[in-house]
């Protein structure tokens, strides 16, 4: 099994997880693409978004792999009038993952953190385990507790 940051910080919280591996293709680094080579439904795996709001600064929002993060509700939930994803260029830096590899878990500093509630439609879903090729499957309530998140709709409709 790969160690990542993020299999490390689940293993010390005593975190019931699973680890799932998977070829990247680097023309392909979309969610669909991924749940079709670990044969889950697109909507238990869930991206995580970066984005930067003009008086909060950085958020993340979780969201199905195979939705669209609704800008005007996640702004609103942020308390920001507008928010911007954040440039691939400054991922890295802020948070100390890729494209590809981001995961709320382990970032270099908490950030308002909301996962779409639809999470909660399943016993598991699955989040970057940290690295391109690798997600990692747990409650999503206890991934909300852990991570400090809210639960609440912000995709689009």
């Amino acid at each position: 099994m790969i160690k990542t940051n993020v299999v490390r910080l689940l293993e010390a919280a005593k975190i019931p997880f699973e680890v799932r591996e998977y070829e990247v293709d680097e023309s392909d680094l979309s969610g669909e693409s991924t749940a079709r080579k670990l044969s889950l439904e697109p909507n238990r795996i869930f991206k995580t978004l970066v984005f930067r709001g003009e008086k909060n600064g950085i958020g993340v929002c979780c969201i199905p792999a195979c939705e669209e993060l609704d800008l005007k509700k996640a702004a609103k939930l942020f308390g920001e009038k507008k928010i911007e994803m954040l440039h691939v260029k400054d991922l890295l830096s802020n948070t100390g993952y890729i494209r590809g590899g981001c995961s709320p878990i382990g970032m270099k500093k908490k950030f308002p953190t909301v996962i779409d509630e639809t999470a909660l439609l399943f016993e598991e879903i699955f989040v970057s385990a940290g690295v391109r090729g690798a997600m990692v499957g747990l409650d999503p309530q206890t991934l909300a507790d852990y991570v400090g998140a809210m639960l609440a709709d912000v995709t689009v409709v």
